[in-house]
């Protein structure tokens, strides 16, 4: 399906794959490396399942030489990894770790040998437990610990980093952190989640001046995680509480970041003032080079009035359904990107910096992973990508989530997301059919490339 629309696709384009740090590295206790709220959050009973933690994972601080050369292997333009701020600064603010910007830079270097692209996401959740033990996010304090953090990273590895990312899913530490407790540091309190959205886009806007001032040529982002909102039927209460959910789940963070005012109609329905001090969002709305979109799945509510603050429900359609009980709907994303591109013209660029789909993989008699239900996923995912292109919408790259089968949060290690498995116990790696037929796409594109040079 979406080699119908190859053409589709600009000049540049960048193809890659992402991990996170505390999902994939282990090497919980080396190194200088500080405790995370998500090492204590995993090690405490009932948090995860299964027991889980996140202490040896996919061994990629050791492994990580490996790795590339299987990145190498599937042709990826790009990797999009993040930094562990215990790794770099154990107790948040302080003392650096060099040991920590070593395997950083390493494994920064080990791309460029392999030819590609390193790009950093600052912050992927495991916030140092030291911060989280002063009120963490709901802490003012923390976004400017997290500048800090920032520019210690900038200075050490900005000449070489393709594109900074911020944040990742800054609604998901808020919310699913400080609100629903599913994840660290697993707090249940609507105030506090709504102070932790501020202080987070307040250190995403604090840090990039000083991204900008050390690496002037480098885009600087952030991630948001998204989704398409529809009503469950046409009736005026679906369409109101669906854009009760688009406001919670997306303009929250939209808004503040590209328009410099929060949502005057989502914060009433939350019914808690945000901590907004003087200058704090025209420092949160400086412009950005581009916006990165996490997208999973699309979201169908309706109106439903006793339900708990946006007086809405989940509706499931009838439809496919990944292992995480995420309904397969690749046209969610043309949606989303094509809203996006209208609602905010000014943004210059889109990237998607995840997209992919957890399913029950079987292993074969010969050690292979015959995974065509996450090969079609991508398929049609890609395709709904170019229909957006097509349309207008400045998409500049895509990032396959995820590289590697890892931790995933509270689900442990229960969920498989990667184009390669990882057999936990030898820690052997197989590139699974999706990753075989990523390799394909990757390698007709860049025959694409090559031809459409010739031609000119």
């Amino acid at each position: 399906m979406a080699n119908d629309v190859a053409g589709a696709w600009p000049s540049g384009f960048v193809w890659g794959a992402a991990t996170a740090s505390y999902q994939i590295e282990g090497a919980a206790h080396e190194d200088g490396r500080g405790e995370s709220i998500w090492d204590r959050f995993s090690h405490t009973p009932g948090k995860v399942r299964n027991g889980d933690t996140g202490d040896v994972a996919c061994d990629h601080y050791h492994r990580w030489p490996e790795d590339i050369k299987l990145m190498q292997e599937l042709g990826l333009d790009a990797y999009r990894y993040s930094i562990a701020w215990p790794r770099i600064v154990p107790q948040g603010r302080g003392a650096v770790n060099e040991k920590g910007l070593d395997f950083y830079e390493r494994l920064t270097d080990g791309l460029l040998a392999a030819g590609i692209q390193p790009w950093v996401t600052l912050y992927h959740w495991d916030l140092p437990q030291a911060l989280e033990d002063k009120g963490g996010w709901t802490n003012r304090d923390t976004a400017y610990a997290y500048a800090d953090y920032a520019e210690i990273v900038a200075r050490r590895l900005g000449d070489r980093v393709a594109g900074w990312i911020t944040h990742n899913e800054p609604w998901v530490a808020a919310f699913l952190g400080y609100l629903f407790g599913e994840h660290a540091p697993g707090l249940r309190d609507l105030p506090s989640a709504m102070q932790a959205t501020h202080h987070l886009l307040l250190s995403h806007g604090l840090a990039v001046p000083r991204l900008r001032a050390i690496t002037p040529k480098v885009p600087v982002g952030i991630t948001l995680n998204m989704s398409s909102v529809y009503p469950a039927s046409d009736s005026a209460e679906d369409q109101a509480a669906a854009h009760r959910s688009d406001g919670f789940v997306n303009r929250l963070y939209l808004d503040p970041l590209l328009r410099g005012a929060y949502p005057e109609d989502t914060l009433a329905v939350a019914g808690v003032p945000m901590p907004v001090q003087d200058d704090d969002l025209a420092v949160i709305s400086a412009p950005l080079d581009f916006i990165g979109v996490n997208y999973y799945f699309r979201q169908v509510v309706k109106h439903q009035p006793d339900a708990p603050f946006l007086q809405s429900a989940p509706v499931q359609p009838e439809g496919e359904y990944t292992t995480m009980g995420w309904e397969v709907y690749p046209d969610g994303l043309r949606v989303l990107l094509e809203r996006l591109h209208r609602d905010y013209p000014a943004v210059p660029a889109y990237y998607i910096t995840e997209n992919g789909s957890a399913f029950p993989d079987e292993v074969a008699a010969d050690g292979s992973v015959h995974d065509d239900r996450r090969r079609a996923y991508l398929e049609s995912h890609f395709a709904a990508a170019a229909e957006a292109i097509a349309a207008g919408v400045p998409l500049r790259g895509y990032f396959v989530w995820s590289l590697l089968d890892n931790f995933e949060w509270g689900h442990g290690y229960s969920q498989r997301f990667g184009i390669i498995r990882v057999d936990y116990e030898t820690q052997q790696r197989t590139i699974k059919d999706s990753g075989r037929w990523y390799q394909r796409w990757l390698r007709n594109r860049a025959d694409q490339a090559l031809a459409g040079a010739a031609g000119g």
